[in-house]
């Protein structure tokens, strides 16, 4: 099953499209995480503060925690999920520009595409599917969750 996202988390954002809602706000420590567009499978950072876009890159170690990525020689911090990383990144002096402080949620639903689960490869069709997974007819195509927001 799909690991919960934040409502901060807006999918596929340019970078444009971020500065320009985060400006729109226009509220220091106002941030979104996004989907990185050069480092694929990353994630995007950004606050905002004294009309700038702070942008910090979240990766995914190998055993699933997130971190931020930072300049040599500082030490790494993992958290165990992104609301984890969040909550610790609210709190001031954590080498951000300006601690966390106003959320922008996404108003919409996301699609999110996850790694193939070979048991929803084939599901049957007379099960009942609570779960929110679409499943397509095609043997290769992933299996997809959709979040929605209360």
């Amino acid at each position: 099953m799909a690991a919960a996202l934040p409502a901060c988390y807006h999918g596929a954002m340019t970078k444009q499209e971020c500065e320009d809602l985060l400006g729109k706000k226009n509220n220091d420590g106002a941030y979104l995480i996004r989907d990185s567009e050069s480092i694929k499978g990353a994630l995007c950072l950004c606050v905002y503060k004294k009309k700038v876009v702070y942008t910090y890159r979240i990766l995914q170690a190998h055993n699933g925690n997130y971190t931020l990525l930072t300049a040599g020689g500082v030490q790494e911090t993992y958290f165990k999920t992104l609301d984890d990383l969040i909550r610790n990144y609210k709190r001031k002096h954590q080498g951000l520009a300006i601690h966390l402080h106003h959320s922008v949620k996404r108003k919409t639903s996301l699609l999110i595409q996850m790694n193939p689960d070979p048991d929803l490869q084939n599901p049957d069709p007379d099960q009942d599917c609570d779960s929110g997974s679409v499943f397509s007819e095609e043997p290769e195509s992933k299996s997809v969750f959709l979040l929605f927001r209360k």
